[in-house]
C-alpha cells in the first residue's frame, strides 16, 4: 500500500528580463517628471497657445466678449508706422549697446586675467553693478543725467561746456540709455569671458613665449581663436537681451522724447494695457517673437558655418 503526500507546490521564481527591468524605472520616472510637466504646461505651453488664439481675436480689457478677426491684428500691426518706428528704435539700441558690451567685457576680463594688481577689487568693481536692481540703476543715472542740477551737466557747466539734454534730446537719449545699459550689465559678460580665459591651457602660452611670440601675437594667435565659441555665445545672449529692452527705457524716458526711445516691448505694453487692445498687443508680440527666433537661428547658422 502506497501513501501519497500532498506537498505544497511552489512556483519557480520568475526572473525579470532586461526588457522588464527597463520598463519599471521608465514608468516610475514619469511620476518624478509629472510636477515639472504640469507647471511647464500651465505656465508656458498654455499661455503660448492662449496668446496665439487671443491674437486672432479682438479681445479687449474694456469688454468681456471677443470676436474672431483672423489675421486682421497682424495686418494692422505690420502696416502701423508706430510699430516699425518702435522696432527701428529697438534695433538701433541693440546695435549701439551690443558692440561695447562684447568688446568692453572682453577687455576687462583680459586685463584681470593677465595679472592686473588687486584682482579681487577689479572683479568686484566690474561685476557689482550687475547685482543692482533696475530701479536703483535708473535712479542713480536719472540723477546724473538731470538737465539743471545733475552731476554730469554740473561738471560740464563748470568747465564752460554747454549742457547736454541726456534724456530730453532726441539725438542723445538712446545713446544715454545704451551707456546706462553697458555700465549695468557688462559684468555678466565679463564673468563669461573670464571663466573662458581661465580654461585656456597654460602650456600654449608657454610654448608661444619660448618661440618668441609677444603679447599681441599671443592675443591674436592663441587667446582670440580659443575664445571663439564664448564670443558667439556672448553675442547671441547680448543681442537677445538688447532686443527685449524695456525696463530702463520705461523708467528713464517712458519712450520719449517724442517716441525717440520707445521700444517694441513698450509698444506692446501701450497697446495692451493703455489702449486695452489685448488681441492687437498679442499679435504684435508674436511678430516680435518670430523676429527673435529668426535672429537666433541666423546666429546659430553663422556660428556653425564658421566652426566647420
Amino acid at each position: 500500500m502506497t501513501t501519497t503526500t500532498n506537498a505544497p507546490v511552489t512556483a519557480a521564481p520568475v526572473r525579470a528580463t532586461p526588457r522588464t527591468r527597463a520598463r519599471v524605472p521608465a514608468r516610475s520616472g514619469i511620476w518624478f517628471l509629472a510636477p515639472y510637466l504640469f507647471f511647464f504646461a500651465l505656465f508656458l505651453v498654455w499661455p503660448i497657445v492662449y496668446g496665439l488664439w487671443m491674437s486672432l481675436t479682438d479681445r479687449s480689457l474694456a469688454s468681456t466678449g471677443s470676436e474672431f478677426v483672423g489675421v486682421g491684428n497682424y495686418t494692422q500691426a505690420l502696416t502701423d508706422p508706430d510699430m516699425w518706428s518702435a522696432l527701428g528704435n529697438t534695433v538701433f539700441f541693440t546695435l549701439i549697446s551690443s558692440v561695447p558690451l562684447v568688446v568692453v567685457s572682453f577687455a576687462m576680463a583680459y586685463l584681470v586675467y593677465t595679472g592686473l594688481k588687486g584682482q579681487w577689487l577689479w572683479r568686484l568693481t566690474f561685476f557689482a553693478p550687475f547685482l543692482l536692481p533696475v530701479s536703483v540703476v535708473t535712479a542713480i543715472w536719472g540723477f546724473l543725467f538731470t538737465n539743471d542740477f545733475g552731476l554730469i551737466n554740473g561738471s560740464l557747466d563748470r568747465l564752460g561746456i554747454a549742457q547736454v539734454g541726456w534724456l530730453s534730446d532726441e539725438r542723445v537719449a538712446m545713446w544715454s540709455i545704451a551707456l546706462v545699459t553697458v555700465w549695468w550689465t557688462v559684468g555678466f559678460n565679463f564673468l563669461l569671458y573670464l571663466s573662458a580665459l581661465q580654461n585656456i591651457p597654460d602650456h600654449l602660452y608657454e610654448a608661444a613665449q619660448l618661440d618668441g611670440a609677444g603679447v599681441w601675437r599671443r592675443l591674436f594667435s592663441i587667446t582670440l581663436p580659443m575664445m571663439k565659441s564664448t564670443t558667439w555665445l556672448v553675442i547671441l545672449l547680448q543681442i537677445l537681451a538688447s532686443l527685449k529692452v524695456f525696463d530702463q527705457i520705461f523708467l528713464l524716458t517712458a519712450g520719449g522724447p517724442n517716441g525717440a526711445t520707445r521700444s517694441i516691448l513698450q509698444y506692446v505694453y501701450d497697446a495692451g494695457f493703455t489702449g486695452y487692445r489685448l488681441g492687437f498687443a498679442s499679435a504684435t508680440s508674436y511678430i516680435f517673437f518670430a523676429l527673435i527666433v529668426m535672429v537666433s537661428l541666423g546666429q546659430m547658422w553663422i556660428a556653425k558655418r564658421k566652426d566647420s
